[in-house]
């Protein structure tokens, strides 16, 4: 396994040929203390960067928060601790902000002996420092399976959508796991800043087990982006949106036709400004492993036809961004490789490079992508000094 490794000089560039323009590395200290892993990173409304990530150190886990300064991330800070998480290489905790100091943070907490029954825990801040009790996310009180959880503002409120078990399991923590009494649906909130809930809804009965989720808020409203699981063991990403007081029918970003009877645990991610929407993810459709991406200019109703990026063997765990209405910068690893693209509305790839090298071991999780003032920043973790490696990049 190689061992991630930045050498001098410190800007480092990248292109494929001489008529794409270069990306500029800049590798930054992390925050991160020993034995970290599952980093997320976003950026709020009003342009502040968050980096969150799960420390280790002995028995108890922590989970961490840093702010971008601009040129450095801050001192980390505890938002909650516990001897009982569930600890996923692919479902990582999430943090949000308003942009107004207003935090929320999810993790997921055992709420059994049983390997799969856990919950979603919630707990929000106004200061970074001090976090309420958390609070379980999700109310029917089944020793099952949940996860996956998005989470993006939508004014003084959170959006937030999640995998849900409840109906995959008995009442009885002897049975839970996955055996599939009946099937993992999807669900959302609406929440205050305070925990309390402002509205639920159910938005598919049968989705695929253990895929990340992806929310937006577009002009019309939120959109929730998955991978869904037809009867068949079709499993696609499909969108549902909030239009017009109600939610739409799911229906296929793109019909890949991806057959497969386990869950491939590799979801998508998505983006919006107005009503552009980009969605990115991966599919192994006809045994041909793929990472594409489509624009839609209406709100999810219609998408672009979709741009395949990776030019090797891609392992997918992708990312996405939109730096503007017209152009979206996506990562995804290819085998041990995380690559990164400048993608236009078009169709045009503007530019393709490999960022790091880091492992296809699941350990290495998944790198994060968000935009800065200046920029971009990205997060991923060395699996083999278990710290968590952070670097700006620059398209210009």
């Amino acid at each position: 396994m190689p061992k991630l490794a930045f050498l001098p000089p410190l800007l480092i560039w990248l292109s494929c040929s001489t008529n794409e323009k270069p990306l500029t590395i800049e590798p930054v200290p992390s925050p991160s203390g020993s034995n970290a892993g599952e980093p997320y990173l976003v950026t709020d409304p009003a342009g502040n960067v968050f980096l969150s990530w799960i420390e280790t150190p002995d028995t108890i886990h922590h989970l961490r928060i840093s702010q971008w300064n601009g040129q450095q991330w801050t001192a980390p800070l505890t938002i909650a601790s516990g001897s009982n998480w569930f600890v996923n290489w692919a479902d990582y905790p999430m943090i949000v902000s308003n942009g107004s100091r207003n935090l929320m943070a999810a993790f997921l907490q055992k709420s059994s002996p049983e390997k799969f029954s856990y919950d979603v825990k919630i707990t929000t801040s106004s200061d970074q420092k001090n976090w309420s009790d958390p609070v379980v996310l999700h109310d029917d009180q089944k020793f099952a399976e949940h996860g996956f959880v998005s989470m993006v503002p939508k004014g003084d409120q959170v959006f937030i959508s999640w995998l849900d078990g409840r109906n995959t399991v008995s009442d009885k923590p002897e049975q839970t796991g996955h055996d599939h009494h009946g099937q993992m649906t999807l669900r959302a909130v609406l929440m205050n800043y305070n925990g309390t809930k402002v509205d639920e809804w159910e938005l598919d009965n049968r989705v695929c087990d253990c895929c990340q989720t992806t929310a937006a808020i577009t002009d019309n409203g939120p959109v929730v982006i998955y991978r869904d699981r037809s009867l068949q063991e079709v499993r696609d990403i499909y969108i549902v949106r909030w239009v017009n007081g109600s939610w739409t029918q799911p229906k296929p970003v793109h019909a890949d036709n991806w057959n497969i009877n386990g869950c491939p645990v590799n979801g998508p991610r998505c983006e919006a400004i107005g009503n552009t929407l980009a969605v990115a993810w991966f599919t192994m459709a006809h045994d041909k492993a793929a990472v594409k991406v489509a624009f839609s200019t209406d709100g999810g109703e219609t998408f672009s036809t979709p741009v395949q990026l990776n030019r090797g063997e891609t392992i997918g765990r992708v990312d996405l961004v939109l730096l503007d209405e017209n152009t979206s910068v996506v990562s995804w690893m290819e085998e041990s490789e995380i690559m990164v693209a400048k993608v236009n509305r078009n169709g045009k790839t503007e530019m393709l490079s490999s960022v790091a090298k880091s492992s296809e071991a699941r350990a290495s999780g998944f790198p994060q992508l968000t935009k800065t003032r200046d920029g971009l920043m990205i997060a991923w973790t060395d699996s083999e000094t278990k710290a968590i490696r952070t670097a700006k990049l620059s398209l210009e």
